[in-house]
């Protein structure tokens, strides 16, 4: 149940060759594989986001789907995407979590001109990293991906660990109306200045869930994606024992989640190992538990008669590592940087209370360093040498969660709140808690105009952006 369509990499792939993974980001001037690219169209539609009898909603999806196809290649692989533009507006698509080049990245009026209505534009650049990402817009994000446009896309390893099944959760939620229509607002101050736009459905893949078959004795590699505008999940897998592989596509050292709960905040991914240990007939609900007093079932995990086999296989759970350029922690230069704004956070740093007072009679809610950026953001608050390493020593003033999400980069998350972290893992996107502070390493390898901003779409929105530039030249 649940299952995104699905384009396997034959479909997909210019070339049957592998090209060999390094850490050097591939040009997007290589000379054209000899296939035609893969057409991806982002247009109006419906979707049963509900179960019968409710009738359809009108939605925004990629090739007639929400969520869109999931797209399947192998690590070092080219991927060829000719993106049509049938929606009302402009558009563009963002590579969540993967390491293109700066001309691929898919921010308008930074990495390219913005697809207007009727247009085309083909992204091409070769997967570095293998793992659990995303694709979605990135112009007038928080309506676009709210209207659901958004895709999984999943790079294999050359040796993954062995599974009976690999499955992926795009989980999301949805604010709709009574008659099942997507509700408006978009954009509003008070989500803005809150939370975010937060759904009133949830659905795994574009479905409302119900129930998922399984068998015991079958090992599972669940991917998890949040595709939400702002919610966070937490799900508790109950007498299930999940164990975490992956954090935002990257390997980690297999472990147990925190209180065994499995948090993903939004643009997050998590990818885990789950075996099946209930009789037959047994029912295992899958709860989310993150927000109080707003507990519910997600999914019930219902064993079928026939067992698949007498015990869960003890396959190894390790994934390969990705070609990361490692951090040099002692030739390092520190950045510091502050988020403040929304309700009930601290004053705005530099400026105070009467300058953010100013900024949000222009409509800027929140700040990075003391400065709101809404629109487009040309101008870096950091520019970077190319090669160096770099710690953000990064503060959330603010009594909100924000996760904090950098284009073009993975990073190590090294401390929090000045303690090391256990297992220094490699994320793209990191949860930040409010008045909490995170410190996070990375080389800067990769060259060009790069965004940086919270995940929680009407935050971005809201000010809660800014350009980080990589630069060639010392």
């Amino acid at each position: 149940m649940f299952q995104t369509p699905f384009l396997n990499r034959r479909q997909f792939l210019a070339s049957g060759a592998a090209l060999a993974a390094s850490t050097k980001i591939g040009a997007a001037n290589t000379p054209a594989p000899v296939n035609p690219p893969i057409k991806l169209s982002a247009g109006t539609g419906q979707a049963a986001l509900r179960p019968a009898p409710f009738g359809l909603t009108p939605v925004w999806q990629y090739n007639g789907s929400v969520p869109g196809a999931e797209i399947r290649i192998r690590q070092g692989e080219r991927l060829r995407i000719e993106a049509h533009n049938n929606l009302p507006e402009d558009t563009t698509i963002h590579w969540h979590g993967i390491r293109t080049p700066n001309a691929m990245d898919g921010v308008p009026e930074l990495t390219q001109n913005a697809i207007r209505a009727g247009e085309t534009f083909l992204y091409e650049f070769d997967v570095l990293d293998a793992g659990t990402f995303w694709y979605h817009p990135h112009h007038n994000s928080s309506q676009q991906v709210g209207r659901g446009l958004y895709g999984p896309l999943i790079v294999e390893e050359h040796d993954p660990v062995k599974v009976d099944r690999d499955i992926t959760w795009m989980l999301d939620d949805w604010r709709l109306t009574e008659e099942g229509d997507i509700a408006g607002g978009f954009g509003s101050m008070h989500d803005a200045v809150h939370g975010g736009r937060m759904g009133n459905t949830v659905t795994i893949n574009g479905k409302m869930p119900d129930r998922m078959a399984v068998k015991s004795g079958e090992r599972i590699r669940l991917r998890l994606i949040n595709a939400a505008n702002a919610r966070i999940f937490g799900l508790d897998f109950g007498a299930l024992s999940p164990v975490v592989i992956a954090l935002d596509g990257q390997p980690v050292t297999p472990h147990a989640p925190d209180s065994g709960v499995v948090v993903i905040g939004p643009a997050m991914r998590v990818d885990l190992i789950i075996d099946l240990t209930g009789k037959p007939g047994e029912v295992m609900p899958v709860k989310d538990i993150y927000y109080n007093r707003m507990e519910y079932t997600l999914v019930d995990l219902v064993h079928e008669a026939t067992p698949l086999r007498a015990a869960v296989p003890d396959w190894p759970m390790e994934l390969p590592p990705n070609p990361l350029s490692e951090p040099d922690l002692k030739a390092a230069t520190r950045h510091e940087i502050i988020f403040n704004g929304g309700m009930m956070g601290q004053g705005m740093m530099g400026g105070g209370m009467m300058s953010m007072m100013n900024q949000m009679r222009q409509g800027n809610m929140w700040f990075i360093n003391g400065v709101a950026a809404t629109g487009p953001v040309k101008e870096p608050f950091l520019t970077l040498t190319q090669g160096t390493t770099h710690i953000l020593n990064m503060e959330n003033r603010t009594s909100w969660p924000h996760p904090i999400h950098f284009h073009g980069h993975s990073f190590r998350v090294i401390a929090r709140n000045g303690q090391p972290t256990r297992f220094q893992e490699w994320q793209d996107t990191v949860m930040m808690a409010p008045e909490e502070k995170v410190d996070i390493a990375f080389v800067a390898d990769n060259p060009g105009e790069w965004m940086f901003h919270c995940h929680i779409l009407e935050h971005q929105a809201a000010g809660m952006m800014g350009v980080i530039r990589v630069t060639t030249q010392a």
